[in-house]
């Protein structure tokens, strides 16, 4: 009930009027979003590459139904590449694109208008001399994303895909792409999913994770850890070393705001660490949704809000 609840309130514009009036919702915002502009994110994006970090910027926007909005959103992640080249930061950063943002979901059409946005933003990105890599999202989208990706990378095989350990089928989809100059991003998923597709329990979650994550690790690819689970990021060290990996051949990852001191360490140590950065006008679905995925989130980032690290 409180999904459905939650869903419903990202959709209402008089619950959207009261939660942006609401102090503690702009405390939870400023702490994890960059900003409404583009300009707010460059600034973050800066401030996070100066402390040896690097940087995934994702241009907040997703469930589009309308192609102009499609294209608007392409044409932002294009402006966005363009100041990451124009202000040096390309190097450090890169871009998250949602395909439901870039037209997915539209009703006619819709998987070959994502394909032609998406295709934009990584011709943008390799003009600007970065990479991309493809937000993951619900469990139906995974066939179509990962079509998306197979035909993307024929062009741009530095395409990164994120794949969520949670689901039961994804080992196979490690397999399938943790080839040579492949980039994956493994999370353990977030969204509320139905047992016949994914696993339930913390424990077997964690232990789908570390069975990803050692076919990765053994694989020839980019592995891309994105955990703040200090129990994992211990295990991928130790499989890194098993697997004669250097450090420049895998990274961590973890989201703006949370365990920036943890962040700190892992880059003052040598590894590559990068922080998912989003920004952008549309932080109120964003947040809501995020709630609505798993509700426990509200708790953890009122917990991280507390311990600031």
């Amino acid at each position: 009930m409180l999904r459905s609840a939650l869903l419903a309130a990202s959709r209402s514009s008089q619950v959207r009027t009261v939660v942006e009036k609401f102090p503690p919702t702009h405390a939870i915002v400023e702490r994890f979003v960059a900003g409404e502009k583009l300009d707010d994110a460059v600034t973050a994006c800066d401030d996070l590459v100066a402390t040896g970090r690097k940087v995934t910027l994702d241009h907040l926007g997703e469930d589009t139904q309308d192609a102009t909005q499609a294209a608007g959103t392409a044409e932002a992640y294009e402006h966005l590449l363009a100041a990451l080249k124009d202000t040096g930061l390309a190097a450090g950063a890169e871009v998250s694109v949602k395909l439901s943002a870039v037209g997915q979901f539209l009703p006619v059409d819709g998987e070959k208008i994502a394909l032609e946005n998406a295709r934009r933003i990584c011709e943008a990105a390799a003009a600007a001399g970065t990479t991309v890599t493809l937000d993951m999202e619900d469990h139906t989208t995974t066939d179509s994303t990962l079509s998306i990706a197979r035909e993307l990378r024929a062009d741009f095989p530095w395409l990164g895909v994120v794949l969520q350990a949670y689901l039961r089928r994804t080992e196979a989809d490690c397999r399938e792409f943790s080839g040579a100059g492949s980039r994956v991003r493994l999370c353990k998923g977030a969204y509320k999913e139905p047992e016949s597709v994914a696993f339930q329990g913390k424990r077997e979650v964690d232990l789908a994770y570390v069975r990803a994550l050692k076919i990765l690790m053994a694989g020839e690819g980019y592995p891309m850890i994105a955990s703040h689970d200090p129990h994992m990021i211990k295990i991928a060290d130790q499989l890194a070393q098993w697997n004669g990996r250097k450090r420049d051949s895998y990274e961590y990852q973890m989201l703006y705001g949370i365990r920036p001191e943890e962040q700190l360490r892992l880059a003052g140590e040598g590894n590559t660490m990068r922080v998912y950065l989003p920004y952008g006008q549309e932080w109120y679905g964003y947040f809501m949704r995020r709630l609505a995925e798993r509700p426990a989130n509200l708790t953890f980032f009122l917990r991280a809000m507390a311990t600031r690290g």
